[in-house]
């Protein structure tokens, strides 16, 4: 099986090769595409919106592809939270017929300089990070959540979670698509 992943961040490839491989004999490809969204998406539907955008691309950029897979991480307004936001990654994973699962991972919270930076001089996460830690690209490493949390999860771990949740209507394709092959 051969799947197309809407990014060339290393993280991202990973994560997918990691949860697909699992369940099918995969080779993965990074596909740079267009997201369709901000470079920093703020709210559900946008980021939501993002991970789709890019599946589909990744699928049509690569004719060989069974699978195109998108992956957006975005800030969503929290309610009872200190800063009002939650970081979460969905991914979205396409087919050729067009067909479209997601997934959301687990939510994290950015301290509130790290949001009021990102929202009043609208810069991506990473940047806003790099500020903070010095440590450039860290979204392409273990990103933030591998630097909050104290190295106890990185990213990629973090976005496997999301490609699982958006597979696994795929794992059961009697349940979820009855009737179809």
């Amino acid at each position: 099986m051969i799947v197309a992943v809407g990014s060339s961040n290393p993280v991202k490839v990973k994560a997918v090769e990691n949860v697909l491989s699992k369940f099918f004999n995969v080779s993965v490809v990074a596909r740079n595409v267009e997201t369709g969204v901000p470079p920093q998406p703020i709210g559900a539907g946008v980021t939501i919106r993002g991970a789709i955008c890019r599946a589909k691309a990744a699928i049509r950029s690569e004719p060989s592809a069974d699978l195109g897979v998108g992956i957006e991480s975005g800030l969503l307004e929290f309610p009872f939270t200190i800063s009002g936001y939650m970081d979460q990654q969905f991914a979205a994973i396409v087919d050729g017929d067009g067909a479209i699962t997601l997934g959301g991972g687990p939510a994290f919270e950015y301290p509130s300089a790290i949001i009021n930076k990102v929202i009043s001089e609208r810069i991506e996460i990473n940047d806003a990070m790099w500020y903070l830690t010095g440590i450039k690209e860290l979204g392409r490493k273990e990103g933030a959540i591998g630097y909050f949390s104290k190295g106890c999860l990185d990213r990629t771990r973090l976005t496997e979670q999301a490609v699982l949740m958006a597979l696994i209507p795929r794992l059961n394709k009697d349940l979820y698509f009855p009737g179809q092959p």
